[in-house]
């Protein structure tokens, strides 16, 4: 995995956990649950350039 794409995919969990604790802070909801999902994002994304790293090493 490139470094360039690991310091992004961090990049926007961190923003996702920024937007969610915003969201519930000022009670909205909305907020919240997008940066919910711009951390799940992120999890995944990160998740395929392990697998991609799995391949490569083989």
């Amino acid at each position: 995995m490139g470094v360039d794409d690991k310091i992004e995919n961090a990049a926007e969990g961190w923003q996702g956990k920024a937007k969610e604790a915003a969201g519930e802070a000022t009670g909205d909801r909305d907020l919240a649950a997008e940066g919910r999902a711009d951390q799940t994002k992120a999890d995944l994304k990160q998740a395929g350039e392990k697998v991609k790293d799995a391949f490569k090493q083989e």
